[in-house]
């Protein structure tokens, strides 16, 4: 969450930098950055809570480094190929980076096992050879444009945004007797607060001489359709690929003979047609869009991502493994043929000079969507499982021989119960060793061989995270139907007028 939050906070105010000072110049400066934050990450000096804080500190640096890259991806594909190739340009530079985290997700799966660090390190070599690979061969090609910086804007803006997002980071914790952290006050306090900044942000961009923030821009039907579109799809899909882990590693792998230590390696082999899906479609629905258009495309992508969640609420939670690795290749196809054309339409429709900062607004909203998804989807499974899940350990409990366990149950947050899992650990064991020794000393052999069983666990929480999970399907589906009613309302698919300035712009350069 560190990682996400720096990144959504900083992409505006890169994309503006990069308009002045070259976007070439900041994304090679991104490549450093991040390498440093990776080499930092594997070498992680402490130990405990002092570990712990120095991981998200070098990630908050990687997220500085990210930033300066996603700000400036786009951007610079924009400025190089015409508006006839762009759409297939920007989908081979989408699929590259889902390719590069498909590797990275296995590799860093396999080298977990030997040593957590390695999973920082192996950035490290491919940010190195990125560093070298775009200092000597990218060449600035951008008008740069130089107006002031937006301070004020700036300041209002990324405190306000940051207050927002940690803000919804703990809410997720319990506070009090309650399973979330809503009603803590600091979360209240940070989230009205922030609110009301970003509220007064649109106002104070219509008065500084250089705003950071072109809400002119929104004035573009293109534009605005797409970036809301974009929104939306980030709000409902981007909690998704958490969600399945965690139900993978959790539940299904474990009711099917995998350890608890293999899980997390196998729940990325398992994900591994979601993210086939986007591949395969990729440079198809970008090469289309420069043919056809963006907007049938991304309006066809996001109703075939809102039915593949429809389809997930079908599947029991033993589901079988073709049927569902169909369904979310098929959520893939979609997300690989909105995500290209969508970007398109959206660079093709500023002018050149402002294809920083409008980079930048659209990695700001896709990059906050996806921290507000993640968040959203956690309050709607904690407060579900709040009432179901003591319930059915306690069933559990008691079906196994050791009733007098219901009441401990009944207090282990659920956020814990989530999280023993995903960590790679075993929950009971770690339930067992936590109780005083006169109440364990009291239940039957029998009963704790049952517990201790791999599968019980998972089967015991499996109904009831079930549910849960169902209506964070029913959310993301809600949300992508009107992210395709959105797209559909971003007018002509092709606007002549984006080719004439582009050309006259390039023979400028």
């Amino acid at each position: 969450m560190g990682y996400n939050v720096v990144t959504a906070t900083l992409l505006l105010s890169f994309g503006r930098l990069s308009d002045m000072y070259g976007r070439v110049r900041l994304y090679n400066l991104g490549f450093l950055v991040f390498t440093i934050g990776s080499i930092l990450l594997s070498l992680t000096f402490g130990r405990g809570d002092l570990a712990g804080l120095e991981l998200v500190i070098f990630r908050i640096v990687q997220g500085i480094g990210g930033a300066f890259l996603m700000a400036n991806s786009a951007a610079i594909i924009t400025d190089v190929f015409p508006s006839s190739e762009r759409g297939r340009a920007l989908g081979i530079n989408q699929v590259a980076a889902l390719a590069g985290s498909l590797i990275g997700l296995i590799l860093g799966g396999i080298l977990s096992i030997i040593n957590w660090r390695y999973v920082f390190l192996v950035s490290v070599p491919v940010g190195v050879f990125g560093t070298a690979w775009s200092y000597l061969k990218l060449r600035e090609t951008s008008y740069k444009n130089r107006e002031g910086i937006d301070w004020i804007g700036n300041l209002i803006f990324g405190t306000g945004l940051i207050l927002i997002l940690i803000a919804m980071t703990y809410a997720l914790m319990p506070y009090g007797t309650s399973q979330t952290g809503w009603g803590n006050p600091y979360v209240i306090s940070s989230l009205i607060s922030g609110l009301f900044l970003l509220g007064l942000f649109p106002f104070i961009e219509t008065k500084v001489k250089y705003p950071m923030f072109r809400i002119e821009l929104f004035k573009n039907r293109i534009f605005a359709a797409a970036n809301i579109a974009g929104l939306l799809r980030s709000i409902g899909y981007g909690g998704l690929m958490i969600m399945i882990v965690i139900f993978l590693q959790g539940i299904w792998l474990p009711l099917h003979g995998y350890s608890y230590a293999e899980t997390p390696f196998w729940a990325g082999i398992y994900t591994v047609p979601l993210m086939v899906g986007f591949v395969s479609t990729g440079p198809i629905s970008g090469w289309l869009s420069d043919k056809y258009g963006s907007r049938g495309l991304a309006t066809i992508g996001m109703i075939i991502v809102g039915l593949g969640f429809l389809a997930l609420t079908t599947l029991p939670y033993n589901f079988s493994y073709p049927v569902f690795g169909a369904i979310i290749f098929m959520m893939g196809v979609g997300n690989g043929m909105f995500a290209s054309p969508n970007t398109s339409s959206i660079m093709g429709s500023v002018p050149g000079k402002h294809r920083g900062a409008a980079s930048g607004m659209r990695s700001t909203l896709q990059n906050t969507g996806q921290t507000v998804s993640i968040a959203i989807f956690f309050t709607i499974v904690i407060l579900s499982l709040s009432s179901t899940l003591g319930p059915s350990l306690g069933h559990a409990l008691a079906k196994a021989g050791a009733p007098q366990l219901s009441p401990y149950v009944q207090k282990v947050p659920v956020t814990g119960a989530l999280f023993a899992a995903f960590l790679g650990y075993d929950p009971v064991s770690a339930l067992l060793s936590s109780l005083p020794t006169s109440l364990t000393s009291q239940i039957p052999a029998g009963a704790i061989s049952i517990m201790e069983q791999r599968t019980w666990f998972p089967s015991a929480i499996a109904p009831s995270f079930m549910i849960a999970l169902r209506e964070t399907f029913y959310f993301g589906a809600a949300l992508s139907f009107v992210a395709a009613i959105a797209s559909a309302l971003r007018g002509k698919a092709k606007n002549a007028q984006e080719v004439v300035e582009y050309d006259a712009e390039k023979a400028r350069n």
